[in-house]
């Protein structure tokens, strides 16, 4: 038995966690129009109710949960929610996440604990609860975790955002090999520059003098060559659960440039120092 639900996804149940906004948003969007049925869950109960309303109007079937994934006992409590809503669940995307662009240094304790809660253990924890309950029930399914392009290599002041997703990576690709006997399929999505919310929330919360310069939802720093749209990144997660991969890439020269980071270290250091001296040009003109 091949891993996975697909390529006959309509009608299959999917949890989508940040599904409020951007990139949760647009896969929930996607895979209500490939006739899956979608339970989204975010903190905020506005962009989740535009959301399935969208859905709704459109013939989908859809549903909403609000609560804090990061909170002790929610990954029960959103699977509990989709046994209620539609009996089941055979697919979740842990997307929920967020950015922050500051030097380790300038981290409080706080800040490091809770983006490590949100960005991982929330999301291992989700997959985790699921791959429980899809094992005990003897049926395939599909796991994914939302990473970025940043697992594979960091930038200055992205060391703890980025490890979070690199050890988010890790983990799916563990998780793949214990649970392909079991018939359930495990991916990372890894995602470029994507213009979403997600850059200005990452500004507000990165605190003062820190954070991405923003303009058009993006960083004025990022090259356009890795700039995308959030629906993009949906395409992507639905063509996986048709036909699950290890990791899904929804930018070929984004791949091929975190492979070639990691083959040739000394060219990474060179786009690390370069990235340095800009940040420190930026403070100065600033001072």
């Amino acid at each position: 038995m091949k891993p996975g639900i697909g390529p006959g996804i309509e009608g299959c149940r999917i949890l989508v966690t940040g599904g409020g906004t951007g990139i949760g948003a647009a896969t929930a969007r996607a895979c209500a129009a490939a006739g899956m049925k979608v339970l989204v869950s975010g903190r905020r109960s506005e962009p989740l109710q535009r959301v399935v309303d969208e859905i709704v109007g459109r013939g989908g079937v859809a549903s909403f949960r609000v609560g804090d994934v990061a909170t002790l006992g929610e990954s029960e409590a959103l699977l509990d929610a989709m046994d209620t809503a539609f009996g089941g669940t055979d697919a979740v995307f842990a997307n929920a996440g967020y950015g922050l662009e500051k030097p380790v240094l300038a981290a409080s304790p706080e800040e490091i604990r809770r983006i490590f809660d949100v960005n991982l253990v929330a999301a291992i924890d989700l997959m985790r609860a699921t791959g429980l309950r899809l094992r005990a029930e003897r049926r395939p399914g599909h796991l994914l975790g939302c990473a970025s392009i940043l697992s594979k290599f960091t930038l200055p002041g992205y060391g703890l955002y980025s490890s979070t997703k690199a050890a988010l990576s890790h983990v799916c690709r563990s998780m793949r090999c214990e649970l392909a006997d079991d018939g359930i399929a495990v991916s990372s999505v890894h995602p470029v520059t994507t213009r979403t919310e997600f850059f200005d929330v990452a500004r507000k919360t990165s605190g003062e003098g820190h954070g991405p310069v923003v303009e058009d939802g993006v960083p004025t720093h990022a090259p356009k060559m890795f700039v995308q749209s959030s629906e993009v990144v949906a395409e992507a997660v639905v063509r996986c659960l048709r036909r699950p991969r290890a990791e899904v890439w929804t930018s070929r020269i984004g791949r091929f440039s975190a492979g070639l980071f990691e083959m040739f270290p000394p060219i990474y250091e060179q786009v690390l120092r370069s990235e340095m001296r800009r940040k420190r040009r930026e403070a100065a003109s600033a001072d």
